[in-house]
């Protein structure tokens, strides 16, 4: 899997589209691979985080390998064609962008499906596919995170908008300088992995949750999500910790 790299370490995954050569584009071996790493980070306990990003500081992403969607005359993309966060692949922990470089299309595509999103202060992002003659079905959701005046203007002029802008209309969560962009998005992970995973998870949930229910049942359905937070172990390891003034011990349970 050499177009993907993955590992593990301190509890936080690290997911690196390896194909600077080609602007990280995604061919069906990169597909794949990402695909795969994707679904172990899923299944393994000791990884409670994943940062995502790309080899280099040009592209963190340039979206599908066009010249091999050329040569195989691709029409309509299979629904399996790449892995999509909170619909083909279900996991609620969190999930953070490093963005190196331009995400575009299939790039932003990834940007977009992830939780959280750390920015490199030169990257930029634009929805390409009508450059292209190409669609983009897979931003259905993008109106819900940025406002449908700013996703109409994405997806009909395929311009690209700079980091500090994504930033302002809430796409992205913070932009820094290149050469403290894993860093920062490291610090991040840390901070999530300090918290307690039950939490966490919950707190992921309700959100996606919210953008399906109404203003009631979205209350009644936390309600519900945060029942078995309360009534865990770690739900009595919080406030005794805070009293014994010791750092708490997670267990998950």
């Amino acid at each position: 899997m050499n177009e993907v790299i993955y590992e593990v370490k301190d509890k936080i995954a690290w997911l690196t589209i390896n194909r600077p050569e080609a602007r990280n584009a995604l061919n069906k071996a990169a597909r794949d691979a990402f695909g795969e790493v994707c679904e172990s980070f899923a299944a393994d306990d000791d990884a409670l985080v994943l940062i995502v990003t790309g080899a280099g500081d040009k592209a963190f992403c340039a979206g599908a390998d066009l010249k091999e969607m050329a040569d195989t005359a691709m029409k309509v993309p299979p629904k399996n064609l790449f892995i999509e966060f909170n619909r083909t692949l279900k996991t609620d922990k969190p999930i953070i962008a490093a963005v190196n470089g331009h995400a575009f299309a299939g790039g932003f595509r990834i940007a977009q499906m992830v939780d959280l999103v750390i920015s490199a202060d030169h990257a930029t992002y634009a929805i390409s596919e009508p450059k292209v003659g190409r669609g983009a079905p897979w931003a259905s959701p993008l109106a819900w995170i940025v406002g449908p005046r700013i996703a109409l203007e994405l997806l009909t002029t395929a311009q690209p908008i700079s980091a500090q802008r994504a930033y302002d209309v809430g796409f992205v969560n913070k932009v820094v300088p290149y050469d403290q962009l894993l860093e920062e998005a490291e610090k991040m992970a840390r901070a999530i992995v300090r918290n307690a995973p039950l939490s966490v998870r919950a707190g992921k949930r309700m959100v996606y949750d919210s953008a399906e229910l109404g203003w009631e049942a979205g209350l009644d359905a936390a309600d519900d999500l945060w029942e078995h937070v309360y009534l865990s172990e770690d739900g009595q390891e919080g406030p005794r910790a805070f009293r014994e003034k010791r750092e708490p011990q997670w267990s998950g349970r």
